[in-house]
């Protein structure tokens, strides 16, 4: 029997390259080696996103997104956190056997209590209970589905770390395993990707590339990539380019080792390499985003598809909860 492999997906906005290569590609390859599932973690996204519409959009884009990439929801299970009622009634269960102090201790609490802190506001002003509590929810995402491995990146390991704690909590107490306990599959050579501004590509920098945008926009990003002043006669070094950097994630070493020389040659101005990456992610990106606008433009399939990995998950959710209650004693 293969292991388990479990991907959260938070619904937060437009997809871009950096979470392509750096999350979206490395997750669905894991659907090589496990039974993956991968679910739209739309309760996480409302602790900050309160509009409704927003909401209800983005989970689709996202969802979309990843389909459009390769995810196979014939292959692995897919679906909608919000549709597997089972997973809150663990989250109540799981707060019986979590300390406050380790809440306390939370990242993501804690940055928001520090923010206030120097704004010298209250310690707790505007953290909703949804935040403060994540990491539960969070362990129950996992442990329901008998994870065996939760791919995050280095800044993730404590909701790993958390929702060990949580298992074992529950496990030493019946003197049995109850829940199994989950592992972080840390991705310590997780590419950064570049932004138009060389720092790492993130929205909150507005330095991104979007992932589907239409070949016009796409373009007119790419050209806003920042460089230096030297001029096109000038030799120039790839390796400190990222034009250079976006490019070898399109492209094969002989392509990758063709631009280098011409880089180095000299002769070669910004203008041209930003066409040529332009050229090379057009190529790449076109028939994902033809996947995607297809899926977009026909919402009812796609709510159909989550639907139906819903329905997969949900009997495997169960067997976790009714053994769970089953030790605890509320199911005799």
């Amino acid at each position: 029997m293969r292991k388990i492999s479990l991907t959260g997906i938070k619904p937060t906005g437009d997809l871009h390259i950096g979470n392509y290569f750096g999350a979206i590609k490395p997750a669905l390859e894991l659907a090589k080696e496990y039974d993956a599932r991968y679910f739209i973690a739309d309760y996480h996204a409302l602790n900050t996103m309160k509009d409704s519409k927003e909401l209800s959009t983005t989970i689709r884009q996202v969802a979309a997104g990843w389909l459009a990439c390769g995810l196979d929801p014939e292959k692995v299970i897919f679906y909608r956190q919000s549709s597997i009622p089972e997973v809150f009634e663990l989250t109540t269960m799981l707060m019986s056997f979590t300390a406050k102090g380790l809440m306390n201790r939370a990242h993501a609490y804690k940055a928001a209590a520090a923010e206030n802190n120097e704004k010298g506001e209250d310690t707790d002003s505007g953290i909703n209970m949804g935040l403060f509590t994540y990491p539960i929810l969070m362990a129950a995402d996992i442990i329901i589905f008998d994870s065996d491995i939760v791919p995050v990146g280095k800044d993730q390991v404590q909701h790993i770390e958390m929702a060990q704690d949580i298992a074992q909590s529950v496990n030493a107490n019946y003197g049995k395993q109850i829940l199994k306990v989950p592992m972080a599959g840390v991705q310590e050579d997780s590419a950064v990707i570049p932004g138009l501004d060389g720092r790492k590509m993130s929205k909150s920098y507005n330095n991104v590339i979007p992932l589907f945008a239409p070949e016009k926009q796409l373009r007119k990003t790419i050209m806003r990539i920042t460089t230096n002043s030297q001029t096109v006669e000038e030799s120039k070094n790839p390796d400190e380019s990222q034009i250079y950097q976006l490019y070898k994630l399109f492209t094969d070493s002989n392509e990758q080792a063709a631009l280098a020389l011409r880089y180095r040659e000299g002769g070669m101005g910004w203008g041209e390499a930003k066409e040529e990456l332009f050229r090379v992610v057009n190529r790449c990106l076109s028939p994902i985003r033809e996947k995607y606008n297809e899926i977009m433009a026909d919402i009812p399939s796609l709510d159909k598809i989550l639907q139906q990995g819903a329905e997969k998950a949900r009997p495997i959710a169960a067997a976790t909860v009714n053994r769970f209650r089953k030790a605890v004693g509320i199911d005799l």
